[in-house]
Parts: structure tokens; C-alpha cells; sequence
């Protein structure tokens, strides 16, 4: 497999298959929406979108970066979500990074969407295609967070290599400068266990796929061999 890393502002062209990967906090949550029952995640390029989507879906649960605002139902926490009952709901999503990632490469064959808490379920369908090139999008810091190279780094390492030991990209991610902007309080919108649960190795056992649904870009989990896959996910 040919891995390149590449901040958003990086992507000069549509990549055939790209790993977005937000481990503070997008795609962590997302991942607990699915946990917590949620059938899609609706991908909103903007704050605007998202309120109008939730204005006619009222049934829809709104969630953004940030403090609690007006027309949202919740912030982009896994502390806080996970306490929450999503069963069959549709989660609308906007996020300062890991959405804005989604959607830049949205034109590509295959999106998938990834945090250390879905890392093997995302690199075990990565071992299921037929090689060729494979890029990650590290959407925090202009694509210097560590924690997200980290995560980067390691599914793609655990992609070709079954015995990659997590824990050195697992310590990286712990120090990195978003771990210490939420422990130390200055990320608003934020639980105390939230560094915790994005660094729960392989807390879910599916990957979450990102592709175009009537216009939207809708994220979904999966557990099932995608077309094209000659290996079945377990």
C-alpha cells in the first residue's frame, strides 16, 4: 500500500481512496453516535446547513465544535454524548476539522473516517483492497496534529503489518497539543474524560464509510466487505 499524509489544504487533487482522520474529538464521537445507536451522520459544510437541516428535520440531532449554542442539541464530546440514547436517529455534524476534511475529498471512490477507536476495524478493510495508493488526510493543526499523524501513521502501519504495536502512536497522541488543550480546560464544550475515551484503542468493531446520499454527504458504519473487498470484515 502507497500511504501519503496530507494536511486539507495539502489536497491538490481527489484521491482514490482517502482515511480522514480526526482523533480530537470528530470522528471519536461519531463513532459513539454509532455506539449509541445512531443509523447516519450527516456531514454539514456549515453551521447554516446544519441549523437548516435540523430546522426541517426537527427529529435530527444537531451537534457542533464548541460551547452549547442555540438550534443544537449537543457539542462534540464523547463524555457527553455517550450518555445519550441515538437509537435509529440521524446525527447532523459540523466540526472545525474532521468535517471539513470529509468534505474535501468527498468526490473520492472510497471515504472512511477514522479515530484510534475504530483503527482496526478501518485498517482490516484497507488489508481487504488490492493495494494501490491510499491517502490520509490529517485534518487537525494544517495537518501537523500529532494526534492525528499518530493515528495516520498507525492504521496505515497496521494496513500491511498485523503485529504494529499501538502504544508509542497512543503515547504521541496522549501528549500531543490537543490532548493538552482539552485536559487543561481550554477547548470549551468538552468532558474530562474526552482525552480517554479518543485514545480507547479499538473501542468499536466497524469502520465508518463516508459517501454522497440525495446531495448530503452521510457517514455510516460498517462491518461488511465494501464492493470490490475480497476479504470479509469480522
Amino acid at each position: 500500500m502507497d500511504a501519503r499524509f496530507l494536511g486539507i489544504t495539502e489536497l491538490t487533487e481527489t484521491p482514490s481512496v482517502a482515511v480522514v482522520i480526526d482523533v480530537m474529538r470528530a470522528f471519536t464521537v461519531a463513532a459513539w453516535a454509532f455506539g449509541q445507536g445512531a443509523e447516519k451522520i450527516v456531514l454539514a459544510e456549515s453551521l447554516d446547513e446544519a441549523l437548516a437541516l435540523k430546522a426541517r428535520r426537527p427529529d435530527w440531532v444537531a451537534l457542533k465544535d464548541g460551547p452549547p449554542a442555540p438550534g443544537f442539541d449537543m457539542v462534540n464530546s464523547p463524555g457527553l454524548l455517550r450518555s445519550l440514547d441515538l437509537t435509529g436517529r440521524t446525527v447532523v455534524q459540523k466540526t472545525t476539522a474532521g468535517t471539513v476534511g470529509a468534505l474535501a475529498v468527498k468526490e473520492a471512490s472510497l471515504v472512511l473516517c477514522a479515530g484510534f477507536v475504530v483503527a482496526e476495524a478501518t485498517a482490516r478493510l484497507l488489508r481487504a483492497r488490492p493495494g494501490g495508493s491510499v491517502t490520509f488526510v490529517v485534518t487537525g493543526e494544517g495537518g501537523r496534529a500529532d494526534e492525528d499523524l499518530a493515528c495516520a501513521e498507525y492504521i496505515a502501519r497496521r494496513a500491511t503489518e498485523a503485529r504494529t504495536d499501538a502504544a508509542e502512536f497512543l503515547r504521541r497522541a496522549g501528549e500531543s497539543r490537543a490532548a493538552a488543550e482539552l485536559t487543561q480546560g481550554v477547548r470549551r464544550g468538552a468532558h474530562p474524560d474526552d482525552v480517554a475515551l479518543c485514545l480507547e484503542l479499538d473501542r468499536f468493531p466497524f469502520a465508518m464509510v463516508a459517501a454522497s446520499e440525495d446531495s448530503l454527504m452521510v457517514l455510516r458504519p460498517t462491518s461488511e466487505p465494501l464492493p470490490g473487498l475480497g476479504e470479509e470484515l469480522r
